[in-house]
């Protein structure tokens, strides 16, 4: 079986380039840990934490931070250079892994599709869910979504209404309806999630 090489910005290092990068955003508005805690929603300690590469937030978490500083998670999270080839093999692909608050097992992971770059419309990932993983809030922003569910169970909560999706099944929606999703099946799901602008 194949293992994974470790590419820039897998989860390990993918810790690393976040923190940075948050705080020099937040430095760059002038604002305090308290401050950015606050507009966040999150408690200053986990704000310090995230800063110095010690932890990942949840992908609600990272959404609040991104719309506090007036970025996007994409910006927060995309490489320095550009790729050297159009091509992103499956073994280099880039992974985040977010953490699950309220003391959930497992987690979320986007596997890079296209690797990000600033200022790019199109952004590609693979929502990978263990089992029960959900992103807990329903976010809403700019933009349009598609996804196709490649193995597994998915339910997609768009507004009030909640979809149950399996393998094989696809679903479109404008971005400012607010939405969540999580793995209600007990084996790992992965999705293939397309938006535009990149908004992760």
């Amino acid at each position: 079986m194949a293992t994974r090489r470790l590419s820039p910005t897998t989860p390990e290092r993918g810790l690393a380039a976040l923190g940075p990068r948050v705080k020099h955003a937040r430095m760059v508005h002038n604002l305090t840990l308290k401050a950015l805690a606050e507009a966040a929603e999150c408690s200053e300690s986990l704000l310090s934490r995230i800063e110095r590469g010690q932890t990942m937030p949840s992908l609600a978490t990272l959404h609040r931070l991104a719309h506090a500083l007036d970025t996007n998670v994409a910006e927060l999270t995309a490489a320095d250079a550009p790729p050297a080839s159009p091509v992103t093999r499956a073994a280099d692909r880039p992974v985040l892994a977010f953490s699950q608050a309220r003391g959930r097992k497992g987690g979320v992971k986007l596997e890079r599709v296209i690797v990000p770059m600033r200022g790019q419309l199109l952004q590609a990932d693979i929502h990978v869910l263990e089992p029960l993983a959900e992103s807990l809030e329903q976010i809403a922003h700019a933009g349009e979504e598609m996804g196709y569910v490649i193995e597994g169970r998915f339910e997609l909560r768009l507004g009030e209404e909640i979809h149950l999706l399996d393998a094989g099944d696809s679903f479109y929606f404008s971005s400012d309806v607010p939405h969540s999703y999580r793995n209600p099946g007990k084996t790992v799901t992965r999705v293939l999630w397309v938006n535009t602008p990149t908004t992760f």
